[in-house]
């Protein structure tokens, strides 16, 4: 488990709700726009912090790239007339001055700007010696050692105040999504860094409004902290982002949709139900470990037998029979074709590794 030092989530936003709701417009476009938008999210009541980007990291040069040092202004204009604390991403050590010195409350880190070591630093520089909290979002590809890079040069320069949000990450696989959301990442940073609060961002894992509610009842089902939602006053005139903006009437709608769920319950027959089908799994992944090993040892006297042979490790014909049929079986029984694809990769690729030390053993002794 890695130890990082955080503060809790609650002492540092001055509220125990749970999803902690962020909301606001994908970038500031115009004072007007921005206190409108904030004064109609602050009147559901469910709002615990405000979000407008001021600085747009856009792929072309001739979108729009953010309004710059005077959405700052706006922001806090928002926050001395709603009440809302305000939160702004930055990508150097200019925006985190600049956010300083207006006081902004808290500042996020974009997923292109994750993904470089370089610009983390320089961000985490700056912020020595500030107690300002900062949201870090994952990187733009499915990288965790980069995504807990990031997370750990902050934390290394002082903040402890400091949470992730999981926005999905891009993909060559065709998907319903703009981002693949890629679950198994933020549960394994969940997992090795319990303390830290881990929030969703929906708006960027779907871009599409339509399927914002779902994405939103997964990561609340999953534990996560809060969810980091996109709204406009008018969507439809948004400059950048506009089809994964809600007004905050549908806004309000889809948290009001939200079923949440306790981390555990009280009562003694689910928790002596729950721990008797624990037990269970527990006593298969045991069995299941087992024959994994057994098999294990069969591929090395597989690859001793190929040797003496001069036999190739590789054998795509025998490999594409094998996953076609436990692929077909594995379905036949209730299980995902996905899964069973990637389980089996993960064993045909510890099979080559074994049969290759062996191979590699063998010769070495025979020299």
């Amino acid at each position: 488990m890695l130890q990082l030092e955080i503060t809790p989530v609650e002492q540092w936003l001055g509220t125990n709700d749970k999803p902690i709701i962020i909301s606001g417009p994908c970038s500031a476009e115009s004072e007007v726009q921005l206190i409108n938008t904030a004064k109609e999210l602050a009147a559901l009541n469910k709002i615990h912090l405000f979000r407008a980007g001021i600085w747009k990291p856009r792929t072309r040069p001739n979108s729009f790239n953010g309004v710059g040092e005077k959405g700052l202004g706006w922001l806090r204009t928002v926050k001395e007339e709603t009440g809302l604390l305000v939160t702004t991403e930055v990508a150097n050590r200019k925006h985190v001055e600049l956010c300083l010195k207006y006081g902004i409350d808290i500042l996020w880190i974009g997923a292109r700007t994750s993904a470089n070591p370089f610009s983390v630093q320089e961000i985490a520089d700056v912020l020595r010696g500030t107690d300002i909290p900062v949201l870090v979002k994952n990187p733009v590809n499915p990288d965790f050692q980069l995504w807990l890079g990031a997370l750990e040069r902050i934390n290394n320069a002082g903040i402890t105040k400091l949470a992730a949000i999981h926005r999905g990450f891009s993909s060559f696989e065709p998907t319903p999504f703009r981002n693949s959301p890629m679950w198994e990442l933020p549960i394994e940073l969940k997992t090795k860094c319990q303390s830290l609060p881990v929030f969703c961002d929906p708006s960027h894992i779907a871009g599409s409004r339509d399927l914002i509610q779902m994405i939103s009842q997964k990561a609340i089902d999953l534990d996560m902290n809060g969810l980091m939602i996109e709204s406009h006053i008018n969507p439809q005139k948004a400059l950048s982002d506009s089809k994964q903006q809600l007004t905050p009437s549908s806004l309000n709608r889809i948290l009001n949709s939200l079923i949440i769920r306790k981390a555990d319950s009280n009562n003694k027959e689910f928790t002596d139900k729950l721990e008797l089908l624990r037990n269970m799994i527990d006593n298969i992944d045991e069995e299941v470990i087992q024959k994994l090993s057994a098999r294990m040892e069969i591929a090395e006297k597989i690859g001793e037998y190929k040797k003496q042979n001069h036999v190739t490790i590789l054998q795509i014909n025998r490999w594409d029979k094998i996953i076609n049929q436990r692929i077909n079986m594995g379905a036949a029984m209730g299980l995902s074709k996905e899964f069973l694809g990637d389980f089996l990769r993960l064993i045909h690729k510890e099979s080559i590794r074994k049969q290759t030390e062996i191979m590699n053993a063998i010769t070495e002794k025979a020299g």
